[in-house]
């Protein structure tokens, strides 16, 4: 069997070979896009980048203009983000993986949850625009903001939480449960310390889409001109990804170059 096996594998040297190259081919054909992008940026920007742009409000005049509101903001849009996300989306998690009975109706809300992870995110600026600023009067807040990004990323913290607590051996289950552990002790104290880098692995991929998102914030209504910084949870607000929107979108090249800074700081 396996002289017949090696034999046909024989056959067929090529195919492999070429498969090996053409793949090779796509990973550097994509990486020389990628630095060709970001090359290009930091040569755009990097003569607007100091400490005055970081400290500047946004201005009419591109060589006064500066970022100041648009990193505040983002900085405050990911910290509530955070509180309202992560706790949600460990403890679905964790319901769904160590606590909730395999039948029919968690089948479907797992269904759902990996289809929610597919969605467009103007469609949950839409949502957001609806359900927070109509509907529960919060208006084009920095609260709203930081809800509606919630939900954009709640679907990528549960997905990448579960896969963290199932690749958790059950023998460790089992050996804290033969010592006389109850299961929340065995969750907390065993299964969820273990499970915290693949959780936290998780959370800075979903953040690290929740910061760049501008379509969503644009569709619920955040300002591109905010020349003070936010002063309380019902504040109107901006974030980077709407700066460099606003001055990519106008024809004076300086501004171009100041949302090259932009895009440098945000990355």
């Amino acid at each position: 069997m396996k002289t017949g096996a090696a034999t046909h594998a024989s056959q067929f040297p090529w195919t492999d070979r070429a498969f090996q190259l053409l793949a090779l081919l796509i990973i550097s054909m994509a990486m020389l896009v990628l630095f060709t992008l970001i090359a290009n940026i930091f040569l755009d920007g990097i003569n607007r980048l100091n400490f005055s742009f970081l400290t500047s409000f946004p201005s009419r005049f591109a060589n006064k203009a500066g970022i100041y509101s648009a990193w505040v903001g983002s900085a405050y849009l990911m910290i509530l983000t955070g509180i309202f996300s992560v706790p949600l989306g460990v403890g679905a998690a964790i319901y769904l993986e160590e606590y909730a009975p395999k039948n029919r109706f968690t089948r479907i809300i797992e269904l759902n949850i990996a289809n929610l992870a597919g969605v467009p995110s103007v469609i949950y600026g839409l949502l957001g625009l609806q359900l927070f600023v109509r509907y529960a009067h919060l208006e084009r807040s920095l609260i709203s903001g930081a809800l509606t990004m919630s939900l954009l990323i709640l679907p990528i913290i549960i997905i990448a939480s579960r896969e963290a607590v199932k690749a958790i051996p059950k023998s460790i289950r089992e050996a804290a449960l033969a010592l006389g552990a109850t299961k929340s002790q065995v969750v907390f104290s065993q299964v969820l310390p273990v499970a915290l880098p693949g959780i936290m692995t998780g959370c800075i991929l979903a953040f690290s889409r929740a910061i760049g998102e501008a379509a969503p914030l644009i569709t619920l209504g955040a300002l591109t001109y905010i020349p003070f910084l936010p002063d309380g949870l019902l504040s109107p607000f901006t974030v980077l990804p709407i700066q460099a929107f606003n001055w990519i979108s106008r024809p004076q090249e300086a501004f171009h170059e100041n949302a090259a800074a932009a895009i440098m700081v945000l990355m």
